[in-house]
């Protein structure tokens, strides 16, 4: 993971907006603590933090093509340059980087280039021959972005919130999917599917071959890598197939087509939760069978709390449920990082591509859940990515995600939704289970749902609770329209949030980019329509559904 900060078309001398862009990158070193570049001329200034994933000796950014023309700054990987630049033989590549590619395949297909790159990214390329310049965002927004307009006018792009606070009175999370070039006045769609719109996704067949098949080859891409690696696991279902795919794959080096030994061979996992989570037990029991070298964390519920104004600062939210998992996830980042991993896979997306969450077994019809789940995947840049992200990078450790890949995106959200609804067997993700029969043990294979912040123990959203009871009066509760009138918030744990967030982020500006929706356990508000019950007990946490789960979940002779 890495920081990019740059200001287009700035106007000052060459020299003092090095500056300037050197000080805004500085702020984000925890996300590239490996080293530090700078490019800088009369129209642009680029610098750069890196976090060394690929190429470690020679990959230092900002890249630049052998003539010096273009000019580029990346916060991501590529996990198809190999093939890519196989394409562009003539180019003379002077790095073993991943996102060099970028700079041959703008010269020869300018911005129409982004839909042949698969991995996750955000880049501002400059052409200094003619001025012009690029931003980019990956399509799920996997990798944050904002810009920001600071007192001249000028465009100024970074890759957390912080670096604009204080230099930019408007302030914008970029989109994913978009792009935006000098000639743009607002960022623009780049990423177009079909599969948006419920009508255009043909009926055919489940098919959990193809599927296993997809998500295999999209994990074996994430493990790519010249430095020591692991992966998360929760002890849910989606850490633990991406866990064992990635054991599977991990003694063979990606980077030379597995025809040698991988350098790490020996895969890493880590959970976290406290000393009663019901995660570190289940995530104990995949380790075992997967035969990884496993890291179960503990943390006390004291620790958690005393961090939580540093979790608000580097998440850069006030949001409830971000708050509520990012915590113990933080504090994993720290120890993982000790340890000397530098990069991890993570399970995030596959509760919004196959309804994993259990307010989705109140889906009226298929049309009501798919649109949800595009509706969900269009906002995650907003939560759960955000979340994994800057959690970890904090720390200077990289998360990657395999189900959010572009490829096994396109293929999860082309199986039409009456097979990714809840199944026969009355449980949610039931196709994806199906296509993972034997890879894990039975009882997390069908384990319930637990959403993160409820399985590193339940006694931790109680204890947040409790803090902002103490903390809260309820007189400052009545008033938060007054205090906040940017993402008022509705419950005194949700003011706690508020009001550490400004007390880091002072402006209106940077209150606006942060998410503030009513939502049952995770929903967006539309799903609170799905049952008279969720209205009143519109809660993020999963337990705001247990009555959804234990009506879900009956008596079934074929569950194991």
């Amino acid at each position: 993971m890495c920081a990019i900060f740059a200001m287009l078309d700035h106007g000052r001398d060459a020299d003092d907006a090095r500056g300037l862009a050197l000080a805004g990158a500085r702020t984000m070193r925890h996300r590239g603590p490996d080293w530090s570049g700078a490019h800088s001329d009369g129209r642009v200034a680029i610098a750069h933090e890196r976090l060394a994933i690929v190429d470690p000796t020679s990959g230092e950014q900002p890249l630049k093509s052998p003539d010096g023309r273009y000019v580029l700054a990346v916060n991501g990987e590529i996990y198809n340059h190999r093939s890519l630049r196989a394409e562009h033989s003539e180019w003379r590549f002077l790095t073993g980087s991943d996102c060099e590619v970028l700079l041959p395949l703008y010269a020869r297909h300018g911005e129409a280039f982004l839909d042949q790159l698969l991995g996750m990214f955000a880049f501002v390329l400059v052409d200094t021959q003619t001025g012009d310049w690029l931003i980019a965002r990956d399509a799920a927004g996997i990798i944050p972005l904002y810009v920001g307009r600071d007192e001249r006018g000028t465009l100024v792009v970074s890759s957390e919130l912080k670096a604009l606070v204080g230099r930019c009175d408007a302030i914008q999370a970029f989109p994913p999917g978009h792009l935006q070039t000098q000639a743009d006045e607002a960022p623009r769609r780049w990423h177009e599917r079909a599969w948006r719109q419920f009508d255009q996704v043909p009926d055919a067949p489940a098919d959990p071959d193809a599927l296993r098949e997809a998500l295999c080859a999209s994990v074996r891409r994430h493990l790519m890598s010249d430095v020591p690696y692991g992966v998360l696991l929760s002890g849910g279902l989606d850490s633990s197939v991406v866990s064992a795919v990635a054991a599977r794959y991990a003694r063979q080096r990606v980077e030379a087509s597995d025809a040698e030994e991988a350098w790490y061979p020996r895969l890493h996992s880590f959970s976290i939760g406290l000393d009663d989570s019901p995660d570190l037990a289940a995530a104990q029991v995949v380790a075992d069978a997967l035969g990884t070298v496993h890291h179960g964390f503990t943390y006390t519920i004291q620790e958690g709390l005393d961090a939580l104004s540093d979790v608000v600062y580097h998440l850069e939210t006030y949001d409830v449920t971000t708050i509520r998992a990012g915590t113990p996830m933080y504090l994993m980042a720290r120890r993982i990082r000790a340890m000397g991993i530098k990069m991890v896979l993570s399970g995030e997306g596959s509760d919004e591509l196959f309804g994993g969450y259990l307010y989705f077994h109140k889906a009226p019809d298929p049309r009501s859940f798919h649109e949800e789940t595009v509706d969900k995947l269009s906002q995650l840049h907003l939560y759960d990515c955000n979340r994994a992200n800057k959690a970890m990078a904090a720390w200077g450790v990289e998360a990657r995600v395999p189900f959010l890949d572009s490829a096994f995106v396109d293929h999860a959200m082309q199986i039409p939704a009456r097979h990714r609804m809840v199944g026969q067997r009355g449980i949610e993700k039931e196709l994806l289970r199906r296509a993972f029969e034997g890879w894990i043990p039975d009882e997390v294979l069908w384990r319930q749902k637990e959403q993160f912040s409820d399985g590193v123990g339940y006694g931790w959203i109680d204890a947040l609770k409790e803090l902002a009871e103490q903390r809260v009066s309820d007189a400052q509760l009545r008033e938060a329209g007054h205090r906040f009138v940017i993402g008022t918030p509705q419950t005194k744990e949700a003011y706690l949030y508020r009001e550490m967030f400004e007390a880091h982020f002072p402006v209106p500006a940077a209150a606006a980019t942060v998410p503030n929706q009513d939502s049952i356990a995770c929903s967006t508000p539309r799903a609170l329509q799905w049952d008279a019950s969720f209205a009143a007990n519109a809660d993020p946490s999963g337990r705001a559904v247990l009555a959804v789960h234990d009506d879900a979940y009956e008596s079934d002779p074929e569950k194991p």
